[in-house]
């Protein structure tokens, strides 16, 4: 039953695992990520024409904001049927329904073309964005965690966290070349559609790898040991979201507090710096997204080595240094971009990633070892998710907002270390988790650890 009860997968098997989940948060965060990318440099103009160009901005990440909105719909409906069905089902059906979505974004007519339907279907199809990623992060890093060898996890499901840079690189690296061999015309013409459609070709390549891969073997045995329960005339099982809001309540807040420094640096750093990069200082659309570009092959990198480490020494003082660098860079960082040199905005980026990295790589690892195994699709996700509405979907566009309204960097970087300090405080009351098996029965009193692993549906 227990995780180490479990022998561990052969190393080949691992791989396939960690490529299956990796693949799939690549594809689905190129999705997500384009979309904001887009909404920085052309949707202002084909969605909301007409408008002050500032305003357009604002607009466009309006919309963009609207694809957080339904990441916790997503958390709880993903979550819900993942602890009850297993993690791969959700998996591929979170995969086909972020890919179907920006692949019809690709499609859509603007504004031009059809007046005021334009933005709402476009709101639409982000909505459906949204609600697929809601459910693709919990369970790619609960498929990764629950397989993985426990004293190299940290290791093991960061690796899906580098689904995030990776998606971005492709997003802003195609974004780049088209922006680069295209003229201005043609981008808004057709050329913006490229990615988006390209988007088709990933998704069929994610679903052949994710569809080879076995369920959990974590969650495999805690539903056979619900099943001997039952057969027992055991207790009746709890919905996940019912048991994780009554055994686990302060780990979400945990989990949630986590969020809001690393989910608001990091698209400060990587969406609203598109905007802030051409419009306050004079950069071009290329010279922000090839900084952007290049930042995000450095924050691949790191990502696994602060996994690494936090298997040495924790997951809260390497979760930490990342929220400490983050407050402690936000000043620099605005004040090497206002130099309009490549160099030093390209070291704004990628020093800001890096201290971005040191909260993102352990957070896989460390959201899984809070929750039991059948609630722990639905905790990790909640946790992470409920607070991107708070964080992230209204990054771009505070941060725009208090650009227009004070012409400065500095409100926006009093919001992020703000963000920081939340973060600070939520992680440094939390427990360390490294060390707990992810098998094992919640430890919080014998009748309390039976329901809480008895959530898995009849």
């Amino acid at each position: 039953m227990a995780a180490s009860a479990s022998a561990p997968p052969a190393p080949a098997s691992l791989k396939r695992i960690v490529a299956a989940s990796l693949i799939g948060t690549t594809v689905e965060w190129y999705d997500f990520f384009l979309y904001g990318s887009a909404a920085a440099l052309v949707f202002n103009k084909l969605f909301f024409p007409g408008s002050d160009p500032l305003v357009g901005t604002l607009l466009s990440f309006l919309t963009y904001a609207v694809g957080f909105a339904a990441r916790p719909i997503g958390a709880l409906v993903f979550g819900h049927f993942g602890d009850r069905l297993g993690r791969k089902k959700l998996l591929v059906l979170s995969l086909l329904l972020m890919g179907g979505a920006t692949f019809a974004i690709g499609l859509l007519p603007t504004h031009a073309t059809i007046g005021s339907a334009a933005p709402v279907l476009l709101t639409v199809l982000r909505l459906v964005q949204g609600f697929a990623l809601g459910g693709e992060w919990g369970g790619a890093v609960l498929l990764v965690s629950e397989h993985g060898d426990a004293r190299r996890r940290g290791f093991w499901a960061s690796w899906p966290q580098t689904g995030a840079p990776a998606g971005q690189l492709l997003a802003t690296g195609v974004l780049s070349a088209l922006t680069a061999l295209l003229s201005e015309g043609q981008f808004l013409a057709w050329g913006w559609r490229v990615p988006f459609l390209l988007s088709g070709v990933l998704v069929i390549v994610g679903l052949w790898i994710r569809l080879s891969v076995d369920e959990s073997p974590v969650f495999r045995a805690a539903l056979a040991s619900a099943a001997a329960r039952r057969a027992k005339g055991g207790a009746v099982e709890k919905m996940p979201l019912v048991a994780v809001l009554k055994y686990h309540w302060r780990d979400v807040l945990v989990a949630m507090g986590a969020r809001m420094a690393e989910n608001i640096s990091y698209y400060v750093i990587t969406a609203f710096v598109l905007v802030y990069a051409t419009s306050h200082t004079g950069l071009s659309q290329q010279t922000a997204l090839n900084a952007v570009l290049i930042s995000s092959a450095l924050h691949f990198a790191v990502i696994p080595a602060w996994g690494a480490l936090s298997d040495r020494i924790g997951r809260r003082p390497v979760y930490l240094l990342g929220a400490a660098g983050v407050a402690i860079w936000a000043f620099p960082f605005f004040a090497l971009v206002d130099s309009a040199n490549f160099g030093l905005l390209l070291l704004a980026v990628s020093v800001g990633l890096v201290f971005h990295g040191a909260m993102y790589a352990p957070q896989a690892a460390f959201f899984a070892e809070m929750f039991a195994t059948r609630m722990r699709y639905s905790g990790a996700s909640i946790g992470a998710q409920f607070s991107s509405v708070a964080a992230g979907a209204p990054a771009p566009l505070i941060a725009t907002a208090l650009l227009a309204d004070f012409d400065s960097p500095t409100p926006i970087a009093l919001y992020v270390i703000a963000a920081a300090v939340l973060t600070l405080i939520a992680v440094g009351v939390a427990k360390e988790t490294r060390s707990r098996d992810l098998g094992a029965v919640d430890s919080r009193g014998a009748d309390d650890a039976a329901d809480a692993e008895a959530t898995v549906g009849k």
